[in-house]
């Protein structure tokens, strides 16, 4: 599959609405900025459309080393994500939608590891995402049943075959930075059913781009807690192979 965002002027980092603590950010939500002046990356690859000349520009709009900063919720300490080493591709941003969804809409471009929130207006948020090894891939249309903040993880009994070393959390493993799920997750129904897989977070930033998982979709844990932020209600998903 080709990538679905070829056509956009500008990339641009966004901080999520949450309730969530950043460090040394005091103020910088208020402000109401350009991308310049925010000195955000706006890098053009040329061949947009003249009829819809640069992309729309959230209030929330900042730098990476903001949106990627350390999270403090209660006892929960999420560390900073060192964004240099993580490509420009996979840092959270919005470009032009490519996806003809519907507002609200979760789209996982799973050749290109992308997950797109599409928005009104024609644009979309877009993150970098891990995905499934070979044999653990999951496509589909579906839904978000629910969401929880700082999950529990359980992993199931074929997974525990496969790994008896995780046998210690048959029951669950606590919620916490270390935990496989981070710092939420959304659970994924089809007609109904559960399938089994999740949109999470990660404290493995550096899988993100990669296929390695058993089969879910992961985040940076910073951007899981903006996309569960922005997810209203049983939001469609669209897993695309």
């Amino acid at each position: 599959m080709a990538k679905l965002d070829a056509h956009f002027t500008r990339r641009i980092f966004l901080l999520g609405s949450g309730s969530f603590a950043l460090t040394a950010i005091a103020g910088c939500q208020s402000m109401d900025m350009s991308a310049f002046q925010m000195d955000v990356d706006p890098m053009s690859t040329g061949g947009i459309s003249p009829m819809r000349p640069q992309i729309s520009v959230d209030k929330a709009i900042t730098t990476p080393d903001v949106m990627y900063a350390a999270v403090n919720e209660g006892s929960y300490n999420l560390p900073a994500i060192p964004y240099e080493k993580v490509p420009k591709e996979f840092r959270r941003q919005i470009v032009p939608d490519p996806t003809g969804e519907a507002p609200g809409t979760i789209v996982v471009d799973t050749a290109n590891h992308y997950l797109y929130l599409v928005q009104p207006g024609g644009d979309a948020l877009r993150y970098g995402v891990g995905i499934g090894r070979a044999g653990f891939e999951w496509s589909g249309r579906a839904n978000v049943q629910y969401k929880k903040q700082w999950p529990r993880w359980t992993p199931p009994p074929e997974m525990i075959k496969r790994q008896p070393e995780l046998e210690k959390y048959r029951n669950g493993m606590e919620p916490g930075p270390q935990n496989p799920l981070g710092a939420r997750a959304l659970y994924i129904y089809q007609n109904g059913q559960d399938t089994g897989y999740r949109i999470h977070g990660s404290p493995e930033w550096w899988s993100i781009g990669q296929s390695m998982s058993s089969g879910c979709i992961r985040l940076m844990n910073q951007d899981i807690i903006d996309l569960y932020n922005r997810t209203e209600g049983k939001a469609p998903i669209v897993v695309r192979a």
